[in-house]
């Protein structure tokens, strides 16, 4: 227990016992957070006159020759008390001790975490951009590589592979939508709040905000404390971007099996069997996929963890902050791992030359027989339906389909035709099946390009938002350094008059 807070309500405490509830090896992270914030708060007591000018200076003087990082001591409860005593060790209690006037460590911690929480955030969306950008740029070399598209892992209807990547950009891009809200609720300031009802300290909650980058004050002092719905919410979107590349990793597996053969994936993000030579293991995307599952765990931790809790701070709040950097990190890694995967995977451009991916024309020759024959749909999906059983019975596909066939079975289903030979060809045809879909968002090669294009732009603008979110938060940095260094040089010059 620290000695800032012995001798005074609790007189002793166990060390196995602070030990136990101590969070000081996770609050690391917070150091640079914590340090600022106690900056900003000294300025801001200085600018109230709550303190006098001489003191807050040596405040300030100490806190400047912290370093980035402190020993830590197993014995205190958390990083804010250990900064608070190098501050005294450094300028002597009578000064030191006036350093946590008008705030708590409930609304210190709340704060700090929100800080590095937007760094992360900012950084997050940064790499989650550089993956959309790598899947747009592996798409621009396939938008007329023909694909099956599945639904129930049976082949379904052809598409292009770049239409495919497609599909997880824009997944992606909601993802991407959330961060990036999230980041609005993180980006609010709890200093002022104390441990729950504020300060009878004439304090002034929007300059400390306005000096450690913060868009505006928490208002309400309880909500500000006992809050960590920013973290769920946070937390949420990270689960559900989880799910996403997860579904995406699952994808590859299985194309990338020789069973499939629609992919390889690069050697170099692969591994060997120890006993089966012939084996090529997709090691890397099977640790995405697994570690993808601690994302969900540490989601459902975290919701579990706070369901029940009463109003204010509690100290159960603290096991659920190393659950969100845990999340940061996993799918921070796992993006820049993809990143730089799928830039070298091969895709088979002859893979739908395989003759059971002829079938995936079906839904085509449906249409055409509503189109040219007047045939009701569902009557041509049964027509077709029939037709299909019958060939893979005998072993053939649609390339082997006669309009004699044809006509023969739409006979026998009360509708007398004569289909043409060349409908059927062109029906059948699986690139011109894929250009026909051409309806705003269909697989088409010429409306792929089309947002092939907008995507494009859209990555362009999500970058130029990351720099503006780095830049608002670069000019706070700048601005509460010039302001600790004004008083520092004042003082100085001062002195030396």
């Amino acid at each position: 227990m620290s000695k800032l807070l012995r001798g005074g309500r609790i007189p002793y405490i166990k060390e196995d016992v602070v030990k136990f509830a101590s969070s000081i090896k996770n609050d690391q992270k917070l150091l640079k957070s914590v340090v600022a914030i106690n900056q900003a708060h000294v300025i801001m007591l200085l600018e109230q006159k709550i303190i006098e000018h001489s003191v807050g200076v040596k405040l300030l003087q100490a806190l400047n020759k912290l370093k980035p990082r402190l020993n830590v001591k197993a014995s205190l409860e958390d990083i804010h008390v250990l900064l608070e005593e190098k501050v005294t060790e450094l300028c002597g209690s009578e000064i030191g001790g006036n350093l946590h006037i008008a705030k708590s460590r409930n609304d210190q911690v709340a704060t700090a975490i929100r800080m590095e929480l937007r760094e992360d955030l900012i950084g997050l969306i940064d790499n989650l951009v550089d993956f959309k950008e790598a899947l747009l740029k592996f798409a621009g070399s396939h938008t007329k590589t023909l694909f099956p598209g599945y639904t129930h892992m049976q082949p379904a209807q052809p598409v292009t592979f770049a239409y495919y990547l497609l599909s997880y950009f824009d997944c992606l891009s909601r993802d991407l939508q959330r961060l990036e809200s999230a980041f609005i609720r993180v980006n609010l300031c709890p200093m002022g709040a104390c441990a729950l009802a504020a300060s009878s300290f004439p304090v002034n909650r929007e300059r400390v905000a306005e000096l450690l980058g913060f868009s505006e004050v928490l208002e309400n002092s309880i909500d500000a404390v006992s809050s960590r719905d920013f973290i769920l919410e946070t937390i949420a979107a990270l689960a559900i971007l989880a799910v996403d590349i997860s579904r995406l990793v699952e994808d590859l597996i299985v194309w990338g099996s020789l069973d499939f053969g629609l992919i390889e994936l690069p050697d170099e993000f692969s591994s060997t069997s120890s006993i089966m030579p012939q084996k090529k293991n997709p090691d890397v995307l099977e640790v995405i996929r697994a570690r993808m599952s601690h994302v969900l765990g540490n989601f459902v931790t975290s919701f579990t963890i706070l369901k029940a809790l009463p109003s204010g701070y509690n100290l159960d709040l603290q096991e659920i902050t190393p659950r969100l950097w845990e999340s940061f990190e996993i799918v921070k890694s796992s993006l820049i791992m993809l990143s730089k995967l799928v830039a070298k995977i091969k895709v088979n451009e002859n893979a739908l030359a395989k003759p059971h991916f002829n079938f995936l024309a079906a839904t085509e020759l449906a249409n055409m027989l509503v189109r040219k024959y007047n045939v009701p749909f569902r009557s041509a999906h049964k027509i077709v339906g029939f037709l299909v059983r019958e060939l893979i019975s005998k072993g053939l596909t649609l390339n082997n389909l006669t309009s004699e066939m044809l006509n023969k079975t739409a006979n026998s289903f009360g509708f007398p035709l004569n289909v043409k030979e060349e409908d059927i060809l062109a029906s059948t045809d699986i690139m011109k099946v894929v250009e026909s879909h051409n309806a705003k968002g269909g697989p088409s090669p010429v409306e792929v390009e089309r947002m092939l294009k907008l995507r494009k732009e859209q990555a362009i603008l999500a970058k130029t938002k990351i720099k503006d979110k780095k830049l608002a938060l670069k000019k706070a940095s700048k601005k509460l350094h010039s302001t600790i260094n004004s008083y520092i040089f004042h003082d100085e010059q001062n002195r030396k008059l």
